[in-house]
């Protein structure tokens, strides 16, 4: 015969829908910078980006005056 459970059993919730508890702490922004710059530097050499950069960058420069 196969055992019964009594009693209600209690589901966990995913961990996204969790709230966060107090000594949770933040990502530090290097780790944030050290996920996202390969990734911009890789759309960048797929998409040709770099010449389109480098003219903002230049344009700004003359903006600030140097």
């Amino acid at each position: 015969m196969a055992t019964q459970q009594t009693g209600t059993t209690r589901r966990r919730r995913p961990a996204f829908t969790q709230p966060q508890s107090a000594e949770q702490r933040t990502r530090h922004p290097a780790v944030a910078l050290a996920m996202a710059l390969p990734c911009a530097v890789l759309l960048v050499l797929l998409f040709g980006g770099w010449e389109q950069m480098a003219k903002q960058a230049e344009a700004l420069a003359d903006l600030i005056g140097r």
